[in-house]
């Protein structure tokens, strides 16, 4: 079965899910140091590319991000110049070669409001480590210029700390485990995150499917007597 494309639509946050290749002993970020540079990297790709990052989460076996593409191609390039900002430099510091990635990335449209701060929470709240997730951005710790803080956080206050306050009560209330599967299923599908009605709306305007079809074989239509 030939694969899909993804779906990007600019203008839209967009979960991208980056995973480690199976052989990778050290992890993608063996330590502080990768981690400094994995950042960095990010950073420079996310200007580079003019991409709104609002949220990332350097994991283990993992790059997690929640960011605003400019054009359909804009995801794809930003992985590429990660490969060769990050890549590389991890490569030489660890002698080692090859990739880091286990293949394609996964990428999958959020819809704006809740589905889109539950995806913001959830990346944030991946790790209580410091600098692992962007969480402390947003949670009254350090500030991150080149991180941009989407509509939905200016909503949960009227001043930095009370939207703080309440960010940190959300990441610290999680998701259920049943929505949290629910997202992450979805992205590493590549179907979008969302309501019916902006699932549908997609769907109008791509020839790509935006939601997996029903499994088995299509029922037939009753025979006219």
């Amino acid at each position: 079965m030939a694969r899909l494309p993804r779906l990007v639509v600019p203008g839209l946050a967009h979960y991208l899910i980056l995973r480690a290749h199976p052989g990778l002993a050290g992890g993608i970020c063996a330590d502080e140091a990768d981690r400094a540079a994995l950042l960095s990297a990010l950073r420079e790709a996310a200007r580079a590319e003019g991409a709104q990052v609002h949220a990332y989460a350097l994991l283990h076996d993992e790059v997690q991000m929640l960011l605003t593409p400019t054009d359909p191609a804009s995801p794809g390039r930003l992985v590429q110049a990660l490969g060769r900002r990050y890549v590389s430099a991890y490569n030489r510091r660890h002698a080692r070669s090859g990739t880091l990635w286990e293949g394609r990335f996964r990428c999958a449209v959020v819809e704006p409001g809740d589905t889109l701060l539950n995806a913001l929470r959830l990346i944030d709240g991946l790790s209580a480590e410091p600098g692992v997730t962007s969480a402390q951005h947003r949670s009254g710790g350090p500030r991150e210029a080149w991180l941009v803080d989407p509509p939905e956080l200016w909503k949960l206050g009227n001043t930095p700390f009370d939207r703080e306050a309440a960010y940190r009560s959300l990441i610290s209330l999680g998701l259920p485990q049943t929505a949290a599967r629910d997202l992450r299923r979805k992205v590493l599908g590549g179907w979008p995150v969302g309501s019916d009605a902006f699932v549908a709306g997609l769907a109008a305007g791509s020839t790509r499917p935006a939601a997996p079809r029903p499994r088995g074989r299509p029922r037939r239509a009753p025979l006219q007597t």
